[in-house]
């Protein structure tokens, strides 16, 4: 069984950064596909960006390119999602997913394990 636990959501002002963290324990962490979803109140939940095994693949919602960095470090069995330039659209509940699928996933079906979510709100 996969553990994925979030952390780095909090309050911040439109313009503004926050990075959140994804630590995960339970299985070789290079042999994971990953992601970040978001849900939004009364929205489905939507992908935000995915990584390949190895890094050599990303994928970026069109609504965040150029303001969202995925990254993943083996060493710390954690993948990070750099937040910048941070808009009231952008909040929601962010979750980390993990897939032992091959390749990038992008949908919500294709990921099996999920953490349990960390909010992020941005005030105008």
């Amino acid at each position: 069984q996969v553990q994925l636990v979030e952390s780095g959501g909090g309050l911040v002002q439109a313009g503004g950064s926050l990075r959140l963290s994804c630590a995960v324990s339970g299985r070789t962490f290079s042999g994971l596909v990953m992601g970040w979803f978001r849900q939004a109140p009364g929205k489905e939940r939507e992908s935000v960006a995915a990584i390949s095994r190895y890094g050599g693949s990303i994928y970026y919602a069109e609504s965040v390119k150029g303001r969202f960095t995925i990254s993943k470090d083996d060493a710390k069995n954690t993948v990070y999602l750099q937040m910048n330039s941070l808009k009231p659209e952008d909040t929601a509940v962010y979750y980390c997913a993990a897939s032992t699928g091959m390749g990038l996933r992008v949908a919500v079906r294709e990921y099996d394990f999920w953490g349990q979510g960390t909010q992020v709100t941005v005030s105008s």
